[in-house]
């Protein structure tokens, strides 16, 4: 199968001020999130990307902008409502400090398959409709592109926490032992077996090692588990 990168988007006003924008308009990336956002796409420009999903908030086509800037080949993009925001309901616009004092903060701390955000969705159908918009895109990238493509979706923290648990086979409840930095970049690849996670919550590091090595674009990558763990990033690439 395809290997997906995941990129957070950079850090917005609202995530300086504390404030839970949820799905409200008009939030932006701020000054650092710009530099976050460009310093991602330098990571990712070695590798040729076969597609870019991203959702539809502004702070993530924001940041998709960014990254794909100056590319001499621009993949397809595609608006994903799959990995929108989750609803908060109404608990968007509200502090952080504020929404921390609520009843219902503890239980999304440590039971969020139990959580459905007053006036919004439920986690679980949050995770529900991630990890089924990602998967169908990556099925279709691999179908169209082969085993050796990548392709590069840019959504929200608990999206992407969301879509990393269900790939390394965790429960929901567990999902709050995952951190997503803001213009981080995580790496998945979806075997025919199971999952395999490449990297999580990285801020830093050359990824040219994701590309398709020449000739070898449409070669099959193995899933096995090696034991011992292998020779590296190199091998997994390419055999």
């Amino acid at each position: 199968m395809a290997t997906m990168i995941l990129v957070r988007h950079g850090r917005t006003t609202a995530n300086a001020s504390g404030t839970l924008a949820g799905r409200l308009p008009g939030v932006r990336l701020d000054e650092r999130g710009l530099e976050q956002a460009q310093k991602a796409g330098e990571r990712i420009s070695p590798v040729p990307l076969a597609l870019a999903v991203t959702s539809p908030m502004e702070r993530c086509q924001q940041t998709l902008s960014v990254i794909l800037d100056g590319r001499s080949e621009l993949p397809a993009v595609v608006v994903e409502d799959g990995v929108a925001e989750c609803d908060y309901g109404e608990w968007q616009g509200e502090k952080i400090t504020t929404l921390a004092r609520r009843k219902l903060w503890k239980t999304v701390q440590a039971q969020p398959s139990a959580v459905t955000f007053p006036g919004g969705e439920s986690m679980p159908a949050m995770q529900a409709r991630a990890v089924e918009a990602v998967r169908r895109h990556d099925a279709a990238v691999t179908a169209a592109h082969g085993d050796a493509a990548v392709w590069l979706c840019v959504s929200h923290g608990d999206l992407i926490k969301s879509i990393l648990a269900d790939a390394l086979g965790m429960h929901l409840d567990l999902f709050q032992r995952l951190h997503v930095d803001p213009a981080s970049i995580s790496v998945v690849r979806y075997g025919d077996g199971r999952p395999t996670v490449l990297a999580t919550n990285t801020n830093a590091g050359d990824l040219s090692w994701l590309a398709p090595q020449k000739g070898r674009k449409g070669s099959k990558k193995r899933n096995d588990a090696i034991l011992g763990g292998g020779a590296g990033p190199t091998d997994a690439v390419s055999d």
